[in-house]
């Protein structure tokens, strides 16, 4: 099985830029694709960014097209979350997933979670 641990929330102010980091342990072999979710007070659980284990494939949510960039270091067993301009919405805590199945987006597909960091953005 495999765990994934989440770093690199922090405050900051609107317009500024953070790197989170999701470091990948155990059975990451298994794992076709990996995700970033974000949840927000009061709102489910959405969809931000997601890399297949290759990296060769991405996918975004429109909120974060053109300011996220997702990436992965499989050498390290990382995958990382550049968020540039950052906007006082994009407040939440910040999750890493892991899934068997494949890239996605539904929450559903992917099986292990981390705890999770939190982001705030200040406006």
């Amino acid at each position: 099985q495999v765990q994934v641990a989440e770093s690199g929330g922090g405050l900051v102010q609107a317009g500024d830029s953070l790197r989170l980091s999701c470091a990948t342990s155990g059975r990451t072999d298994s794992t076709k694709a990996m995700g970033w979710f974000r949840q927000a007070p009061g709102k489910e659980r959405e969809f931000v960014a997601a890399i297949t284990r290759s990296g060769d494939v991405t996918s975004y949510a429109d909120s974060a097209k053109g300011r996220f960039t997702i990436s992965r270091d499989n050498a390290k067993n990382t995958v990382n979350l550049e968020m540039n301009s950052l906007k006082p919405e994009d407040t939440g805590v910040y999750y890493c997933a892991a899934s068997r199945r494949g890239l996605g987006t539904a929450a559903i597909i992917y099986e292990t979670w981390g705890q999770g960091t939190q982001v705030t953005v200040s406006s």
